[in-house]
């Protein structure tokens, strides 16, 4: 170097790398980006060319006012129609790969195989092409909350024949999208539909039988499931060459203390919100925690009963759940402190799942609230993630859905707390994955605004904005939207995470390489 200039620029080019490598993360390489939806809360068009009721069609209609703001999903944001914009704000995205569901009633509108609706088969196809046209990989979900109302009335998730009925649904589809869909999600959130829907009647189709119909929901679940993936490993695997998961919503549980109450509340809140549904398929056993089963089996002696409200699986159905997926779909959203005291005596009915298992979980005043139900802990998605790692054997995990809704007061499109939502998550995935943690993609949580169940559209999800009031349903990326765009395209987040402190071991490596090719990028420009 002839001129001091160039020592001067080289010192300074040095200091500003190091402070850059310091506050920067990377994905693998291999990492995938991708945003999801489902069919309910986007397509519209309820009863269009020969869709069916499904239980959601049913409930809007006998009980509008359970929709906080009495609307519903007849209309949505009409991707039925304009499921080409959808595919475009993909692209503009920059993400490889869309999560969406299937309306079973849609496809059956009897809810059984008698009767295929073509008009329904000639829609996903139509979706499916324009994905691939467009270099846009398709994840499906076959089961996202649509059970047909006809199966509804027959006992839906109560009746054992749900097994059989979801499995023949399933070959349906196998059988007309399987040429070019390659990654199945069988179903959406067991715990969070059974819960919501057969033990507090909050969600379709509002059934309330305490500390009995959750339990037999779940079982139908998971049997069901894995009806569905030994008809894929018997019938399509070999030629169709795809691979069939699972989907769970899991929050992580922080204890309040160290007290023995508070980490045994823990262990039960863990074995019935993760154990019930990871434990059948990513487990040994193939069966539910024995903690549970203790739990239910305890609380169904002291109530008089004969046996467990938690029907056991027979050594048949236990093989046939253990090993039923190739990769596990992840949802999450936020974390709750756990507990257990005095004033939760008397508090729970009896029986209900909140007896059996006998905690209390309350989100910490500290962690910020986004509206809705998500309020903002990252360091629990990574510590949920560690967990998983060390307690199941998963081939891998895509997160499935990960987001946080419109704030209050915010404008539609400066969401500015969503950007870093997403920013401190995915830097604490980041770091799970630094750890060992086998994540292989994140979809955003959602693609677009849409009808939030029995929120209606008083909280919106949506990195695009989706204007209802519009006939032509008009969509605009929001600042989240352009902020995933450039970490998709970038496979960097420029920030760094330090919401709660920890430091894991291979993060510093991961930036220390960042830092040393940069500086030989620049050691080469400069000599």
């Amino acid at each position: 170097m002839e001129h001091p200039l160039y020592v001067i620029v080289f010192f300074s080019l040095l200091l500003g790398l190091t402070r850059c490598a310091g506050n920067m993360k990377t994905f693998p390489q291999d990492f995938e980006f991708g945003a999801a939806t489902s069919s309910y809360q986007i397509e519209g068009a309820w009863n269009v060319d020969g869709k069916g009721w499904s239980m959601w069609d049913h409930l809007v209609r006998t009980t509008p006012e359970h929709i906080v703001d009495m609307t519903n999903g007849d209309t949505a944001a009409k991707s039925y129609f304009f499921y080409k914009r959808d595919v475009q704000m993909l692209k503009e995205l920059g993400v490889k790969n869309y999560r969406f569901s299937i309306s079973w009633p849609r496809i059956l509108p009897y809810g059984r195989p008698d009767y295929v609706n073509p008009y329904g088969v000639a829609y996903y196809n139509a979706l499916i092409d324009e994905l691939l046209a467009n270099g846009i990989t398709p994840f499906v979900t076959i089961y996202h909350w649509e059970l047909p109302q006809n199966l509804n009335e027959q006992g839906g998730w109560l009746n054992d024949e749900v097994v059989n009925w979801f499995g023949d649904y399933s070959r349906v589809l196998f059988q007309n999208f399987g040429d070019r869909v390659k990654h199945w999600m069988t179903i959406n959130e067991p715990h969070v539909h059974c819960h919501l829907g057969y033990e507090i009647a909050l969600i379709a189709p509002l059934i309330s039988v305490p500390g009995v119909a959750y339990y037999e929901c779940s079982r139908n679940i998971l049997l069901a499931h894995a009806r569905a993936y030994r008809i894929y490993e018997a019938e399509f695997k070999s030629t169709q060459r795809g691979e069939v998961g699972f989907v769970t919503c899991m929050e992580w549980g922080v204890a309040e203390s160290n007290s023995t109450n508070d980490k045994d509340a823990l262990e039960n809140f863990q074995a019935l919100t993760i154990g019930q549904h990871m434990n059948p398929i990513f487990s040994e056993s193939g069966n539910f925690p024995q903690k549970l089963i203790d739990l239910v089996n305890s609380a169904s002696i002291r109530q008089g009963l004969n046996e467990s409200r938690l029907r056991p699986f027979t050594q048949e159905q236990i093989e046939s759940i253990r090993g039923s997926a190739d990769f596990l779909g992840l949802n999450h959203y936020t974390s709750r402190i756990i507990y257990r005291n005095e004033s939760l005596n008397g508090t729970f009915p009896v029986p209900s799942i909140y007896d059996d298992t006998f905690y209390g979980d309350y989100p910490h005043p500290s962690w910020f609230f986004h509206g809705g139900y998500v309020y903002e802990y990252p360091r629990g998605f990574y510590d949920l993630l560690i967990h998983l790692k060390d307690n199941y054997n998963i081939p891998k995990i895509y997160i499935t859905e990960n987001g946080a809704p419109s704030l209050r007061g915010e404008g539609r499109l400066n969401d500015t707390h969503r950007v870093r939502y997403f920013r401190e998550y995915l830097s604490a995935m980041i770091d799970a994955i630094d750890e060992g943690v086998n994540v292989r993609g994140h979809f955003a949580w959602s693609l677009m605004d849409n009808f939030e169940w029995t929120l209606g559209y008083t909280v919106r999800f949506g990195i695009y904005d989706v204007d209802m009031e519009d006939p032509e349903r008009k969509r605009t990326p929001k600042k989240s939207a352009l902020v995933y765009k450039e970490i998709a395209r970038s496979r960097i987040i420029d920030y760094n995470y330090d919401a709660d402190p920890y430091t894991p071991s291979a993060a510093s490596g991961r930036n220390l390489s960042i830092f040393i090719t940069l500086l030989l990028a620049t050691l080469k420009v400069l000599l």
